[in-house]
Formats: C-alpha cells, structure tokens, sequence
C-alpha cells in the first residue's frame, strides 16, 4: 500500500515503513503527526483518487529528526571587482511513515 501526500507545497510518494524529509514542521521529537493532505491511495486492489483531498485515509507519521539539506552557494557580483559569496541550508523535518489506514479500521488490519 502506498500514498501520495502534500506537504509544504510539495507532493511525496511514502509507503508504511518508510522516512521522508518534508519541510519543517512544528513539534517534539517523537511526537505523532497526522498528515490530512492526502491525494492518491493504492491499497493493492483499487487506487483512490482524491478531488482534491481523500478524507477516508489517514497516515500516521512519527517525527524522527530536524535536518538540513545540502548547502547551496551563490555569488553575487558587485561593481568594482568585488563578490559577496551567500550560502544557504534549507531546514526539513523527517518522518517515519507508522500506518496508512482507513478511517474506522484497526491499524494493521
């Protein structure tokens, strides 16, 4: 069974079991997030299109850790032969995906 969710204006494909890194969400470490914005499901036998949202689904996601992405530089040329050199490290949230389960059924069942 996977899913397609939305987070922080980005889509990501995530299976049970698996870590994603989102853009940065509040919350303690190893806190339970609920994440609401899902827009495709596929449990094997049939494939839920949401419009735009399935409200039927809900994944369970546990925050693991804040992380940074890769560093990314740019150069900025200023008149007189002279450079400003800008650096910078956008901040993500990671998740381990616990459950994709329907609403009303029993996690793993």
């Amino acid at each position: 069974m996977y899913a397609i969710i939305k987070s922080g204006g980005k889509q990501y494909k995530v299976a049970e079991g698996d870590t994603v890194d989102v853009e940065l969400l509040e919350g303690e470490l190893g806190s339970q997030i609920n994440l609401t914005d899902i827009l495709f499901v596929n449990d094997g036998s049939q494939s839920i299109i949401g419009a735009p949202f399935i409200t039927d689904y809900s994944i369970i996601a546990e925050l693991v850790d804040y992380v940074a992405g890769p560093k990314v530089t740019c150069v900025k040329y200023i008149p007189g032969n002279h450079r400003r050199k800008i650096g910078h490290r956008q901040h993500y949230s990671r998740l381990k995906i616990t459950g994709i389960q329907k609403k009303g059924h029993q996690h793993g069942s």
